[in-house]
């Protein structure tokens, strides 16, 4: 008897040690490898998937997965996506990822002072996105990412977001839409006292105009300090960046004095106060800017051509630097 509980108890070592090399030896692969795993993908699925790759190395490789997946309780604790199998990883170390969703995970970045249309076009110019708004009208927008607003401009967060393989550009609209609230939720409280705005809106119209006139970071809360003031004193802003926004997909990249002349919702040298909407996506920066302005008494600036600006107090300061640095009189 003493024999036979012998020869099981080798048998049994053996078996571990065999379970073990199935385990921790790497699939059988010569190059990295991309799997794609359906949501309800269960352990035997899986296994499946291996077998049809030709990653397992023998047919009981399989049983060992099964078995020790249903002994850690993990069989049916898989997370759907796409991971990035590295040459060299064990069917143990695969199956710790996926149940840990360690995904392949893809990017798209929106770019500061980018419009809505440009930040669906990065959308849906990525491989990785699914498309599901197929009408950039600002309603139908509005309507499938849910803004709480009649227009979409504005309102996504201009950052990197990182997501998985076909997530639809609704998912990651809703994530920069959400990210747009909370900012400026946390920023409005801590606004200068007296500005021109009656809601949080206006001042991320503000922002977006800030963030459209900026070349050089340091000067986006003089660019504020110089808009507000010119609220506060009835002025127009006349700010060209408005003017190119209200004539939409037809600019062909020149402003003309009759652009300035023409009349719309967003003409600002037509029209006194902001326009009706944001004009562009703001960051952060912009929108702390036109909450803080930088206080002075310019009312007036112009582009030196380097990104920078010319400030000035009065018109007739203005003219000249508009001599100097645009008319090169």
């Amino acid at each position: 008897m003493k024999y036979l509980f012998f020869i099981l108890a080798i048998l049994f070592t053996a078996l571990v040690l065999d379970v073990n090399r199935a385990l921790l030896m790497p699939l059988h692969m010569d190059e990295d490898l991309r799997l794609e795993m359906a949501a309800g993908t269960s352990l035997s699925g899986l296994v499946k998937t291996l077998k049809a790759n030709d990653l397992l190395r023998a047919r009981r490789d399989r049983y060992y997965l099964v078995a020790y997946g249903l002994i850690r309780g993990e069989a049916n604790k898989l997370q759907a996506g796409e991971y990035v199998v590295r040459q060299g990883t064990s069917p143990r170390e695969l199956l710790a990822a996926m149940v840990m969703g360690k995904v392949r995970k893809l990017s798209v970045t929106f770019v500061e002072g980018w419009n809505y249309r440009q930040i669906l076009q990065a959308l849906h110019s990525h491989n990785g996105v699914k498309r599901q708004i197929q009408d950039y009208d600002p309603a139908s927008v509005v309507a499938a990412v849910g803004i709480e607003a009649p227009h979409p401009e504005g309102w996504f967060f201009p950052d990197t977001y990182t997501f998985v393989n076909n997530s639809s550009d609704i998912e990651i609209l809703k994530r920069a839409y959400q990210s747009m609230r909370t900012i400026l939720e946390e920023e409005w409280p801590l606004r200068a006292t007296e500005l021109p705005y009656e809601t949080p809106y206006e001042a991320l119209i503000m922002a977006s105009i800030v963030e459209k006139e900026t070349g050089a970071p340091e000067e986006r809360g003089e660019i504020a300090g110089v808009f507000v003031r010119r609220l506060q004193k009835g002025m127009l802003l006349q700010t060209d960046p408005t003017v190119i926004y209200g004539i939409g997909e037809s600019f062909d990249g020149n402003i003309r004095r009759s652009d300035l002349q023409t009349d719309t919702p967003y003409n600002t040298y037509t029209r006194a106060g902001l326009p009706p909407t944001p004009i562009a996506a703001a960051g952060r920066a912009a929108l702390q800017a036109a909450l803080n302005p930088v206080e002075g008494e310019t009312l007036y600036f112009v582009s030196r051509g380097d990104g920078t600006h010319v400030f000035s107090k009065t018109l007739e300061e203005h003219n000249r630097n508009v001599r100097k640095y645009q008319l090169k009189q």
